[in-house]
């Protein structure tokens, strides 16, 4: 880590922390009190993402539907399967929650960030006790993305929009497979949803009640 001045913040993503098993325990020996902040978003989606993303890189890969059942025909769901695993997000919290309180811990919808990332992004700015500097003028939507992007200031050339491994077109996926995926998921969300105090409506979203 670069060294931090009176005044500054250092911050380091790395998604596949919230997933690591050893992660909240070495992290917790580094600096115990740190702020730590988690994008979640409909592990649904999160799951045809994942797969769309390494379809990119390998086509040669079997279907999603292939990849995210046991058994088919019983519609058992294969949660060892990493895109399936990862959108457990109860499971990894858990492990989360035995080093660091709740109050540490900021979780940002993936949803909310794309409909209102101003609004998003005033909730980091306060969780972390900085001034809400970054607000809706920061912000606008591309259309060919499907994703906002983030305005530079004045005169410092282009916007900033996310890369070319974001925003690209979902396979088609069997709609009976969506609906397993949603049964299944839909226990580990709940159980998600009390151990942070927030709804993420994900099950509202999808229509599924």
């Amino acid at each position: 880590m670069p060294k931090t001045l009176d005044g500054q913040l250092t911050m380091e993503k790395t998604p596949s922390y919230f997933v690591t098993n050893e992660a909240p325990k070495r992290i917790h020996s580094m600096a115990k009190d740190i702020k730590l902040i988690v994008v979640v978003r409909n592990p649904v989606t999160r799951a045809i993402s994942d797969y769309t993303q390494t379809l990119s890189k390998k086509p040669e890969i079997p279907t999603f539907e292939v990849l995210a059942f046991k058994n088919r025909t019983l519609g058992l769901i294969d949660a060892s399967w990493s895109a399936i695993r990862i959108g457990i997000y109860a499971l990894h919290l858990e492990n989360w929650l035995q080093y660091f309180p709740l109050s540490q811990i900021l979780f940002v919808s993936g949803e909310r960030l794309i409909v209102d990332p101003a609004g998003e992004m005033a909730k980091v700015q306060d969780f972390l006790g900085l001034k809400r500097v970054v607000t809706e003028k920061h912000f606008y939507f591309n259309k060919t993305k499907g994703f906002p992007c983030l305005k530079k200031p004045e005169d410092s050339g282009a916007p900033r929009c996310l890369g070319k491994s974001k925003g690209r077109t979902h396979p088609r996926i069997d709609p009976d497979v969506i609906h397993r995926l949603r049964k299944f998921y839909k226990p580990f969300n709940m159980m998600f949803y009390q151990m942070t105090g927030q709804d993420f409506q994900w099950e509202q979203e999808e229509g599924d009640k």
